[in-house]
C-alpha cells in the first residue's frame, strides 16, 4: 500500500537544552487525500476542535469517527455517499488505526483528508402529495440490526419525501431527536441529516423521478443500498407520498 500522509521528525542539531529551542525539524510531505463534502459536514469540521477522535467503524469504502458525539465519515468511490462523510475518489482506504482533528482537517492516522469542494446533500424540492401517513417513531428509533437500524432507514426515508415536498415536520423532529440517544451515533447523524433534508443521492433521485417512468428504475437503485438501508428507505419514502 502507498503510504499518505504528513509525517514529522525530529532532528535536533544540539543535545543541550538550549540548542533545543533551535532544532530543525524536518518535515517529510506526503500527498492528503482530496475529498470532497457536503455543505454542513465541512462548516463542521472546521469548527471541531483539535483532539484524537474515537474509531466508530473502518474499512476499505468507508471509515467513520465519532466528531463530537455524531458520526463523521471517509468514503471511497465505491461506498454508499451519506451525507454525513467526507467523500474521495479512492477506491480502497487505508487501513486506519487512529484518527484526529488538526485545524479543522480530519487526519486518519498522519494522514490528512483535506476538503477541496463543497457539494450539495439536499433533496429537490418539487410539488408532490403527500399520503398524509402517519409514523409512530418510538417503534421504529433503534429498531433492527447494524450500523443503521431498519426502523431509523423507514424513518430517514419518510422525512427525506417531506423534505422535498416541503412540508415540516416540527413535533416528529422533536420526538424522534429525543429517542436519539437509543440508536447508534452513525443512525443518529443520518436521522438529524434527514430531518434537515439532506439524503443519499439515490435517494434524490428516487423522489426526483417520483410519478415518472424512471422512478421504477430509481427505486431498484435504492433497493441495492446497503443489505436492507435502501428497502428502509423506500418503505419510509413510500409511506409518505401518495401513489
Amino acid at each position: 500500500m502507498r503510504p499518505l500522509g504528513n509525517t514529522l521528525r525530529a532532528s535536533p542539531r544540539w543535545r543541550n537544552a538550549a540548542s533545543l529551542r533551535s532544532s530543525v525539524w524536518t518535515v517529510t510531505q506526503r500527498p492528503a487525500i482530496p475529498a470532497s463534502a457536503p455543505d454542513r459536514v465541512a462548516v463542521r469540521l472546521r469548527a471541531a476542535a483539535d483532539g484524537t477522535r474515537a474509531l466508530l467503524h473502518t474499512g476499505p469504502d468507508a471509515v467513520y469517527v465519532d466528531l463530537d458525539g455524531r458520526a463523521l465519515g471517509v468514503v471511497g468511490r465505491h461506498a454508499w455517499q451519506v451525507p454525513c462523510a467526507l467523500r474521495t475518489r479512492l477506491d480502497a482506504l487505508p487501513a486506519v488505526r487512529s484518527a484526529a482533528v488538526v485545524g479543522g482537517v480530519l487526519h486518519l492516522d498522519d494522514v490528512p483528508v483535506r476538503v477541496g469542494r463543497v457539494v450539495s446533500a439536499q433533496v429537490g424540492v418539487r410539488p408532490l402529495v403527500l399520503s398524509g401517513a402517519v409514523v409512530e417513531p418510538a417503534t421504529l428509533v433503534g429498531s433492527g440490526a447494524g450500523l443503521t437500524p431498519y426502523g431509523d432507514d423507514v424513518l430517514c426515508g419518510y422525512l427525506a419525501a417531506h423534505r422535498a415536498a416541503g412540508r415540516a415536520t416540527d413535533d416528529l423532529d422533536a420526538e424522534v431527536t429525543g429517542l436519539l440517544p437509543r440508536t447508534t451515533v452513525l443512525s443518529a447523524t443520518l436521522l438529524e441529516c434527514a430531518m434537515r433534508g439532506e439524503v443519499l443521492p439515490e435517494v434524490a433521485d428516487l423522489i426526483a423521478a417520483w410519478g415518472t417512468p424512471a422512478a421504477a428504475a430509481a427505486a431498484a437503485a435504492l433497493l441495492r443500498v446497503g443489505s436492507s438501508s435502501g428497502a428502509g428507505l423506500l418503505e419510509g419514502a413510500r409511506w409518505a407520498l401518495a401513489a
